[in-house]
């Protein structure tokens, strides 16, 4: 199977233009089965305007993902607040060929996001041919998320985040940690650029079974990594 995750550069609350910027990184990572983009990515992390940004699970905005997932055979995994009888929840819009759109959402909030957000309990089903569990964020932290991450025998771990410059050298710690103690396949998919006053720090990266990196872009580029999760080669393409 081969996997990519997306690192993009977020236009501040304009879902149309970072539509049409996800399309060409979709494009990019050709041949892959799977491509996960950063955290709110299709808003940018920004707490305070996510409610006003917020919408639901058949926005017909993401037509244009099941387009591309029917024609190319790829799952899609974006970012975006999306909206419910409780709240807003911190959500990742997940769009597989020829089937209904799954939502799997941020259960694990930081504090500083209690008042901005509520968290969700998940019940996704991919049909991949691997096992496939996912963190947003702060999730990666929590001991208890990480349990249950792998209580049903997934191989292989995706965290899609925003992190600053002065979380990111932790949260790359944390994974490759992950991948060393639980024998699976990680990746990390980050943004750039200015997200809520601060600046994301990039480097999207990709760990081997044994915790290994594999590959990891700068703070800079636009770009994906793809990874073959059966031989472990990897590449990374810049926009």
């Amino acid at each position: 199977m081969k996997i990519s995750v997306a690192q993009a550069k977020p236009e501040t609350g304009n879902i149309e233009k970072n539509i049409a910027k996800h399309l060409q990184l979709i494009d990019l990572a050709d041949g892959a089965d799977l491509i996960v983009f950063p955290e709110l990515s299709l808003t940018g992390y920004e707490p305070a305007m996510a409610a006003g940004l917020a919408t639901n699970i058949d926005d017909k905005r993401l037509d244009a993902f099941q387009k591309v997932s029917d024609k190319q055979r790829i799952t899609i995994c974006v970012g975006l607040p999306i909206k419910n009888d409780a709240g807003v929840c911190i959500s990742m819009v997940i769009v597989q060929p020829a089937e209904l759109r799954q939502l799997y959402s941020k259960t694990y909030l930081h504090a500083d996001e209690e008042p901005f957000f509520v968290s969700h309990q998940n019940d996704i089903n991919l049909t991949l041919s691997s096992r496939i569990t996912f963190a947003i964020c702060y999730e990666l932290s929590v001991p208890e998320h990480t349990t249950n991450a792998f209580k049903n025998g997934e191989n292989i771990y995706i965290a899609s985040v925003s992190k600053t410059k002065k979380g990111i050298d932790k949260a790359l710690l944390t994974l490759a940690g992950i991948a060393s103690t639980h024998k699976a396949t990680v990746l990390l998919a980050n943004a750039i650029g200015v997200e809520d006053g601060a600046q994301s720090a990039g480097h999207s990266s990709a760990w081997d079974n044994k915790g290994v990196l594999l590959a990891q872009m700068n703070e800079e580029d636009e770009g994906v990594i793809v990874i073959d999760t059966d031989t472990h080669e990897t590449v990374i393409r810049k926009l």
